[in-house]
């Protein structure tokens, strides 16, 4: 560890101060950007795209990758990587959407999608903290696996949900004050996840951990134990994140969850979280899923191409760690 001098630590008191108002300076540039995105719609297509039917489904299919952005943030943080969610989220949907599980009603198409998400966690944990493997071949195999399994299960046929009590969680009688449960579910997960970044003692060893992982255990930090919690917080997110779409396709399919993995890292990225380790943003992560869930419902309305699309966020995935990079530069300046 490194200890710092009383002439060292305005100099301290300072970065943090700047890297603090650079987190706002972007937080403020993404609402800037998603602000652009909303006049670009309603200038295209403003019947379509501002009514009020079109904003609920754009939040409700933020809200899906967003939880799972949520886990993410967390995993990336502590200089880790987690390339299985989106087989997670399919694994979980199909799992607690079979007919055995089906019979056992809404508390066991919740549990079983929690509980696959937290089982499949707790590997990706075991595998990375106490196996020694590098997180991206260790997540790489969880998603070959999880993906076959969840093909296995299926067969390659959709399952269809038939629990009345699951599916009127998606009609608008369900909606509460005119929000649907979805959103409402996503913004509690988005509250927590914050708090247990920014407010507690697991949130500043999520960071230490991935600031210097060999300092964080000199300062008595359990390293291995913090990164098996992380990834059974990832695991977790992809639970509820499959129930939620379970809730909003009312089927389970094997290719749920497709490139999830790249749509919730690069709204991480873009949102501030160090794709190295030691800072991350919940706030900033949720505004990425924002924007990026925009472009697509904009695309989707002017009938433009996906290819475009996925053209666009590469675009903006490379401006974003670009500018990480200068951040961190004029950091340790």
């Amino acid at each position: 560890m490194t200890l710092t001098t009383p002439a060292e630590a305005p100099a301290r008191d300072g970065r943090r101060r700047a890297l603090g108002l650079r987190a706002d300076v972007r937080n403020l540039s993404l609402l800037g950007v998603l602000a652009a995105l909303v006049a670009v719609g309603g200038l295209t297509r403003p019947a379509e795209f501002l009514a009020g039917s079109n904003l609920q489904l754009v939040l409700t299919q933020a809200s899906v990758i967003g939880v799972v952005t949520v886990g993410m943030t967390f995993v990336i943080t502590s200089g880790g990587i987690d390339l299985s969610v989106g087989a997670i989220v399919a694994l979980a949907s199909v799992w607690a959407t079979t007919l055995a599980t089906q019979e056992f009603g809404f508390a066991g198409i919740l549990f079983t999608a929690v509980a696959v998400g937290l089982g499949c966690g707790l590997v990706n944990g075991v595998l990375v903290a106490y196996g020694g493997m590098v997180p991206f071949i260790a997540t790489l195999a969880m998603l070959a696996s999880a993906r076959g399994l969840a093909l296995q299960i299926t067969d390659g046929r959709t399952q269809i949900v038939t629990v009345p009590s699951v599916l009127d969680l998606g009609v608008p009688d369900a909606y509460v004050l005119g929000i649907p449960p979805l959103v409402l579910v996503f913004a509690a997960v988005t509250a927590a996840g914050w708090l247990l970044l920014n407010r507690t003692t697991f949130g500043r060893r999520t960071i230490a951990v991935g600031g210097n992982p060999e300092a964080a255990r000199l300062a008595g930090i359990d390293v291995r134990r913090q990164r098996l919690l992380l990834y059974l917080l990832s695991g977790l997110c992809c639970g509820i994140a499959a129930f939620l779409l379970i809730v909003l396709a009312g089927s389970g399919q094997n290719t749920n969850g497709n490139l999830y993995e790249l749509d919730a890292i690069a709204a991480a990225i873009i949102g501030g979280t160090l794709l190295s380790g030691g800072r991350g943003t919940i706030v900033g992560s949720v505004l990425g899923v924002l924007v990026f869930t925009t472009i697509t419902n904009i695309f989707a309305l002017n009938n433009l191409q996906s290819d475009v699309q996925q053209i666009a966020k590469g675009a903006i995935i490379v401006a974003a760690v670009l500018v990480q990079r200068r951040t961190v530069r004029d950091s340790e300046a």
